[in-house]
């Protein structure tokens, strides 16, 4: 790392871009985040990154954030609906470019698409941005990448999303084509090294995994790792938007996407050029191993995650069956109270064992009953007794996963479901009183899983809904502390 150096991360609110903040800041690196709306950024950076308002489309706010920069990552692109987005990323790649040359930066790092025949329109202008970089004065390397392999990633929460809901999937032609996927780990690294390579001029670096597979084989290898059993079959008649429209019937989360995500899946994705390997001394890991470590660090980030921050950000639930994320399902509600975070939490730290549930507890015995009756645990194991529930601790069918005081409490299912479930209890300070948020979430697994959400949603809705309503009222009882 150069003392000299100031970085300027665009995108840093995306995917990649985040991911690359965090390993920037670790790294030590003098940090400046460009945001059209700094305030949604800056509470995601460390203490010495800077957060400056900023647009692409406008060429003033870009000389400001570039001044006193030496390099800049151009991570931004469009999958939106808008006509005129070609237009659009034409005009913040020209702007950018010229404000960058204007600011005497040494180095335009991008990240592009990999591909080179019968490109998409989405491709061509990821491409067409990488020339408007690498042509303005300022030395830029550009990254061109297959399909990103992490929890999050568009292209696989979209196979995720297909092969979790679909025993059998009717799929296009798109399945057969081939790609060279890449973990989001080994993507973060690139652009990390890519501040110390030697660049004299601009350069195209093509990156990827070892293993060259079609979508179909990705969806299959996704769904052995997950236990399930599927099949693909091929049908040549899904045109680009009728393909959109099924997938936006499939999973509805991808239909804001539409065509211009179908049209860039028939496009081969694969490496011609292995310089990148080379150059930066790497060696990506396989798709097997990415997708592994996908399923495992989402686990890691949720226990790290708070989903009522999703949940207020995502706008209404689904009227029906709660608010879905990624393969997550989510019922969630809360309710303000006038009292200390303490009160409110106190109920919640002594849930379960002898207390019991607070609402319909006779529907609690007999779910531990039938839980008995398939080889679970039922409602046997009752809390700690003479302490405070700590981690690890049994509470009846649940394990305490995590709590922190007055503040949190997750419990993970270990009653016989088909998938994984969570109970969560939040409270946050608000104003004179406090926030408390109960959610209940399911990692279902496969068809079978999601039949068992939908057909308990009304019976789950009736217990949460009485339970929250009686932790509300002995909140309210308990002695005021602040």
């Amino acid at each position: 790392m150069s003392e000299a150096r100031r970085v300027l991360l665009t995108g840093a609110s995306g995917y990649v871009g985040g991911r690359l903040l965090e390993a920037l800041e670790a790294r030590g690196e003098a940090v400046r985040c460009l945001a059209r709306r700094p305030e949604y950024v800056a509470p995601r950076v460390g203490p010495g990154t800077e957060v400056v308002q900023g647009d692409l489309l406008d060429p003033e706010s870009l000389r400001k954030a570039l001044a006193g920069v030496s390099d800049a990552y151009y991570l931004v692109h469009s999958m939106g609906d808008a006509e005129d987005f070609v237009e659009m990323e034409r005009r913040a790649a020209e702007n950018f470019a010229e404000a960058a040359r204007e600011a005497g930066v040494s180095r335009i790092v991008y990240l592009g698409g990999l591909g080179r025949e019968d490109l998409s329109e989405h491709l061509k202008s990821r491409q067409e941005v990488g020339r408007i970089l690498r042509e303005s004065g300022v030395p830029a390397l550009e990254l061109r990448a297959s399909i990103v392999i992490g929890s999050g990633s568009l292209s696989f929460e979209m196979v995720r999303a297909l092969v979790e809901k679909l025993p059998v999937m009717i799929a296009p032609r798109w399945v057969s084509t081939r790609a060279q996927p890449i973990a989001i780990e080994d993507v973060v690294e690139y652009l990390v090294r890519a501040l110390d390579l030697p660049l004299a001029e601009s350069r195209v670096y093509e990156i990827g995994g070892p293993d060259a597979v079609s979508y179909g084989e990705l969806m299959l290898e996704y769904a052995r790792q997950r236990g399930l059993r599927r099949r693909i079959v091929p049908v040549p008649v899904l045109t680009p938007k009728l393909s959109s429209l099924w997938l936006g019937l499939v999973t509805p989360v991808y239909a804001r996407v539409g065509r211009k995500l179908i049209s860039s899946l028939r496009n081969e994705t694969v490496l011609h050029d292995d310089s990148a390997a080379r150059d930066f001394d790497m060696q990506p890991r396989g798709v097997s191993e990415a997708i592994a470590r996908a399923l495992a660090n989402e686990d890691r980030e949720f226990a790290a995650t708070r989903w009522s921050d999703a949940l207020s950000s995502s706008g209404p639930a689904q009227s029906f069956g709660g608010a879905s994320f990624g393969p997550r399902l989510l019922d969630s509600r809360s309710l303000h109270l006038d009292v200390s975070p303490a009160c409110a939490f106190a109920p919640v730290s002594r849930i379960g064992g002898r207390v019991g549930w607070y609402y319909a507890d006779f529907l609690w015995s007999l779910r531990g009953a039938i839980d008995l009756l398939v080889g679970g645990p039922g409602m046997r194991r009752r809390r700690p007794r003479g302490r405070p529930l700590r981690a690890g601790d049994a509470l009846d069918f649940w394990r305490v996963e995590r709590i922190e005081p007055d503040a949190l409490l997750r419990l993970r299912a270990q009653m016989r479901v088909p998938g994984r479930a969570w109970l969560q209890f939040e409270v946050e300070p608000r104003g004179e009183g406090c926030e408390l948020r109960q959610t209940a979430i399911f990692d279902p697994m496969g068809l079978a899983g999601r039949l068992y959400w939908y057909g308990l949603w009304p019976v789950h809705t009736l217990i949460f809904r009485g339970m929250l309503r009686e932790i509300e009222k002995l909140a309210r009882r308990e002695p005021v502390s602040w």
